[in-house]
């Protein structure tokens, strides 16, 4: 599940660097469903960063990584 979640990430990841930001997987807790990621650059103190997170990173990850049901900043 890991490599996947990767994957979708490096898709995602152009479009926060365009802005200055980039994303980072911390942890992937897959009994869960939960993906752990790190928001850095312009993104970690963006007041946007949260629905980057939950209308972009996870809604993608849902759809994309069969298992995960969340994705969490840390």
């Amino acid at each position: 599940m890991k490599e996947l979640v990767e994957k979708v990430l490096a898709k995602v990841r152009p479009l926060l660097q365009r802005d200055g930001g980039d994303v980072e997987l911390v942890d992937v807790i897959e009994g869960q469903g939960v993906v752990k990621v790190r928001l850095t650059g312009a993104c970690k103190g963006c007041p946007m960063s949260q629905m980057t997170l939950k209308h972009g990173i996870e809604r993608l990850l849902v759809q994309e990584v069969p298992g995960v049901k969340a994705v969490e900043a840390v």
